[in-house]
């Protein structure tokens, strides 16, 4: 996408219930600290992962959304509800550098290939499919069933880009905080962002 003089950068973020939901968290704080706006939209699912994992509270979700997110400077955090299909990036004529879905349960995969669009986060995957902007999707599941490598398969011969949470070692993660931010890395990678997240294989030979 090409972006006029002085629009701000953009990307959409969902985050669904497969567990995992850290890594949405942790993306979304990194993207608002490069001075990147967010346009945030969990589904139900999703809100239950986030409280059984981190423990937010679902009973108030615009509040603990903002409460989660205020304390970084940089871009801007606009939340939607799943139900709000009305929303900005439910259009194609809303700018937007692409999405990502962080983690991406099977459920929501599976809709986004066969553009089943019920939702406010599959409306805004197959915004970002009919555009030709690029979607990102991190599945959090194992092991996979046939179906499961059919779907992604799928998407991945459309363009889509498979990033399945599957950390790396070789960093030598000391923390579970180490492996988050590892995969939160690679999926800036593919978002084309630079960030300092975890050591590059080589890194220390490079003059």
């Amino acid at each position: 996408m090409v972006r006029e003089r002085g629009q701000p950068r953009r990307w959409a973020v969902g985050i669904t219930g497969a567990s995992g939901a850290a890594y949405g968290v942790k993306l979304v704080r990194e993207l608002l600290g490069a001075g990147i706006d967010v346009h945030l939209v969990i589904s139900d699912a999703g809100w239950r992962v986030l409280k059984e994992e981190l423990g937010w509270d679902a009973s108030r979700r615009a509040a603990a959304v903002a409460e989660a997110f205020a304390h970084i400077e940089g871009g801007r955090l606009v939340y939607y509800p799943p139900g709000d299909i009305g929303a900005a990036i439910a259009s194609g004529s809303f700018r937007c550098e692409g999405m990502v879905v962080v983690p991406c349960s099977m459920g929501t995969l599976s809709a986004i290939a066969h553009g089943s669009s019920d939702n406010l986060l599959t409306r805004a995957a197959d915004v970002a499919l009919k555009e030709g902007r690029p979607l990102l999707l991190v599945p959090r599941e194992t092991p996979l069933s046939a179906v499961h490598l059919e779907n992604m398969l799928k998407l991945a011969r459309l363009g889509v880009r498979i990033i399945p949470a599957m950390p790396a070692f070789y960093q030598g993660p000391q923390t579970l905080d180490d492996i988050v931010a590892f995969m939160t890395g690679k999926i800036m990678d593919s978002m084309g962002l630079d960030h300092h997240l975890y050591d590059r294989w080589g890194e220390q030979h490079e003059s």
